[in-house]
């Protein structure tokens, strides 16, 4: 599989439909502020016993959720990163974007931003790193941190856990034709937002996260992946999609023709033009296969062991 090449000139591509995503975007842009602490009992001032990290949240969220889980400094996390030593792959280089593992993770007197994201990391390992998931990327051709790459992209871009499959399915066939993966949800990564429209001017954004100027894969997660789109970036479905478009909630169509995949958008820009008349609706270009940068979590997050130390 080819998963990176030289940069190539721009392919220009309708953007992935988008209205059914806009109340989850609010969902989302609040997640990323808010801090969804569980704690025990009924005292308000009594420090959280546990932290969720959602699925397919980014790692600055994650940084910022545990400094208010621990109540450091802001920025204390990230700064802790290089004293953590986290055991990250070689092609990481010292970034762990993907392996902050969404789970439920315990907190007590002794957790430090350092055990927090060494537990988060070591969980992750243990999860991508099995027979499974090591199998199903050798199997296609990659490492585990291209799988988790993919993987990262479909939980980005899969507007429900219905479509992890399918969008796998179009990033791989994408790959293997050559063809660039012009996600916006890459987009969004370099440019530190989430956003339900992505312009032109976007698209040129000189950066390696620009996937509709750059072949391959972006060089590094853009998101924390749960285990739903592991499975499928090692295993997903059979299919000749290249192309999908939300046309209105609940009706994501994937298709491998570009004319059937206009007629999609089309019918999307009248939707979204009913539902939002003062927002400008995506214009009608090349094929496309970009999604939605962020979608809530389609799981619930497991409940990791507590630590050892």
């Amino acid at each position: 599989m080819q998963m990176n090449t030289p940069p190539r000139s721009t392919i220009r591509l309708t953007r992935r439909g988008r209205v059914a995503l806009i109340a989850t975007g609010a969902v989302v842009a609040a997640t990323a502020v808010a801090v969804p602490l569980l704690s025990m009992g009924n005292d308000e001032d009594a420090p959280p016993t546990t932290l969720l990290i959602p699925e397919g949240w980014r790692s600055g969220q994650v940084y910022s959720a545990v400094d208010k889980a621990l109540r450091v400094p802001a920025g204390t996390t990230k700064k802790s990163i290089v004293k953590a030593n986290l055991k990250l792959p070689n092609d990481a280089d010292g970034n762990p974007e993907g392996y902050l593992f969404p789970a439920t993770y315990p907190l007590g007197e002794k957790t430090t931003p350092e055990s927090l994201l060494t537990f988060m990391v070591d969980t992750a390992n243990k999860k991508f790193n099995g027979a499974p998931i090591a199998a199903g990327a050798q199997r296609n051709a990659m490492n585990v941190y291209q799988a988790v790459t993919i993987a990262s992209i479909v939980q980005a871009e899969a507007a429900t856990k219905a479509d992890m499959g399918k969008v796998a399915r179009v990033v791989f066939n994408r790959l293997e034709r050559g063809m660039p993966l012009q996600m916006d949800s890459t987009i969004n990564y370099a440019l530190n937002r989430s956003t339900l429209s992505t312009s032109q001017a976007d698209t040129r954004l000189n950066s390696p996260y620009n996937s509709y100027q750059r072949m391959g894969l972006p060089p590094t997660p853009i998101a924390n992946p749960g285990e739903e789109a592991m499975r499928v970036a090692i295993n997903p479905p059979p299919g000749d999609w290249l192309y999908f478009v939300t046309v209105k909630p609940g009706d994501t169509r994937f298709t491998a023709s570009y004319e059937e995949h206009q007629r999609n958008v089309a019918e999307f820009n009248r939707n979204h033009r009913s539902t939002s008349p003062t927002a400008a609706a995506p214009t009608a270009a090349p094929p496309t296969a970009a999604a939605p940068t962020e979608v809530a979590p389609t799981a619930a997050a497991p409940t990791a062991a507590a630590p050892t130390s």
